[in-house]
């Protein structure tokens, strides 16, 4: 008797297993047609009212390839070296075009965020609001220097500091 116990056990928990997967298995396959009406129903809706999803985009975000790496000097030595990720909005379609002088563009940026490096904005709470709105709105000068109206922000992405 004591050896029959284990195999009722394997024998109902078997049985219940099966049960619950012919139960569940035609639920899913309901559930998914449900899906599948309601997207067919959301698609007829946007044909017929395209939304804000079907306008044409505005402005595409670009990653520069590379951090900037930007040393930190206090009294004739680095004292840290800063980080940054940055990335450019621009209108849709001169991402070749931004690549193309992208050399040029990282040059520029590297001397304003030296500038900024050399007159303190990267020392103490260097992430405040101020600071940094100050920061983006220099880079974005130089880049409209280069790009026009087709650049609308820069955006930094990342920005830590590492003291030496």
């Amino acid at each position: 008797m004591g050896k029959l116990i284990p195999v009722v056990f394997l024998v109902v928990g078997l049985a219940i297993g099966v049960g619950a997967r012919l139960v569940l298995v035609p639920a899913k396959k309901e559930a998914d047609q449900g899906e599948v009406q309601k997207t067919s129903e959301k698609d007829k809706k946007e044909k017929a009212d395209p939304g804000k999803d079907d306008a044409p985009a505005t402005h595409e975000y670009l990653k520069l390839t590379k951090q900037f790496v930007v040393p930190v000097v206090s009294e004739d030595e680095i004292s840290a070296l800063v980080v940054l990720s940055l990335s450019l909005e621009v209108r849709p379609g001169i991402t070749e075009a931004v690549y193309e002088i992208e050399p040029k563009l990282r040059d520029r940026f590297l001397q304003v965020l030296f500038d900024h490096a050399n007159i303190g904005g990267f020392d103490g709470a260097f992430t405040q609001s101020d600071n940094l709105a100050a920061l983006r709105e220099a880079l974005l000068e130089v880049a409209k220097m280069d790009l026009g109206q087709d650049v609308s922000q820069v955006l930094i992405m990342s920005v830590s500091r590492q003291d030496t």
